[in-house]
């Protein structure tokens, strides 16, 4: 029985596409857990297996192999749908994710019809009422259509729906990346809010390492299906010990045009690619100033280091 509130062993996601000879590991052997009222950041490139993660623990998609166990209990085909309360996600566009032909009340309302909550049709409106403010949202605009919101406000909309069913366990799919920058800095606060009112744990999916520094315990940073690194939130980005979590601090932007400089000479060559089946190098040397033959020639494995830190580099920074 796992001692975490949620724990996910060796999980893998395997795709066969078309035009390619070998199947795709967008997810590849993950291990993570995330405990009770506590935030997970998992961030990394676009593609690299993120969402299909998150998706994944959930059993959006089925995993190719792995376990997950949620309180205890594995997740699979048959316990899905008595523990679908307990987990619930924040998708990444709030457009797409809410049904046009819904008003904004009836689609947070869904989940409380699925799951029998709330005595009668009056109990469910004053609930979903009250998760509307909850997450930020006028209770006004409940009879509204997702169309004559703002990104902001469908969003919030997503969140009070995740919410509806008073899960334990979140799954924020870069749940700001489709809003502009005053929205993103408005949910951020909300999820923080939240999580901190109701105990929620979260697991927090970004591109942006600054976002997820911000709302994040800790820190797992993926790299094409992997991860590479993973720690406490502060060490990961003031002290990072792989290569390619130095890549994504460089890239992020700052004011100051000889630091970018410095920080452009550093970036790594090249774009992510996958490398193909039976490559026993590590998956980074091909973009990475410090690889070595030893780098080429075997996989390193996520081990543990000072501080509560585990990365995946023969040669930590």
């Amino acid at each position: 029985m796992s001692a975490h509130l949620l724990e996910v062993r060796g999980l893998t996601k395997v795709y066969r596409v078309r035009g390619r000879r070998e199947p795709l590991r967008a997810v590849d052997g993950v291990s993570l857990y995330v405990d009770a009222g506590e935030t997970l950041g998992l961030v990394g490139e676009s593609g690299c297996g993120k969402s299909t993660l998150g998706r994944a623990i959930l059993r959006l998609d089925a995993p190719t192999a792995g376990e997950v166990y949620f309180d205890g209990k594995r997740v699979d085909a048959d316990s899905i749908h008595a523990l679908r309360r307990g987990m619930q996600m924040v998708f990444q566009n709030p457009f797409t994710a809410l049904d046009p032909r819904m008003t904004i009340g009836g689609s947070i309302a869904e989940g409380l019809e699925i799951h029998r909550i709330g005595k009668n049709r009056a109990a469910r409106r004053a609930r979903v009422a009250e998760l509307m403010e909850m997450a930020g949202l006028d209770a006004g605009l409940a009879s509204r259509y997702p169309h004559e919101l703002s990104g902001g406000q469908r969003q919030r909309a997503g969140i009070a729906r995740a919410l509806a069913v008073e899960p334990r366990f979140l799954i924020c799919d870069e749940p700001v990346s489709a809003l502009d920058v005053s929205a993103q800095a408005q949910i951020l606060n909300t999820l923080l809010d939240l999580q901190e009112r109701l105990g929620l744990a979260c697991l927090f999916i970004a591109h942006d390492l600054a976002a997820v520094r911000q709302v994040s315990h800790r820190i797992a940073v993926m790299y094409l299906g992997r991860i590479v690194e993973s720690g406490p939130a502060d060490d990961i980005v003031h002290a990072p010990r792989h290569p390619y979590t130095r890549a994504l601090l460089d890239a992020a932007p700052v004011a100051d045009p000889q630091a970018a400089k410095a920080r452009a000479r550093r970036a790594p060559e090249g774009e992510a690619a996958f490398a193909p089946e039976g490559f026993a190098g590590c998956p980074f040397c091909p973009r990475c100033r410090f690889a070595t033959e030893q780098c080429a020639r075997e996989r390193p494995t996520l081990c543990g280091a000072e501080g509560g830190r585990l990365v995946a580099c023969h040669h930590p920074l």
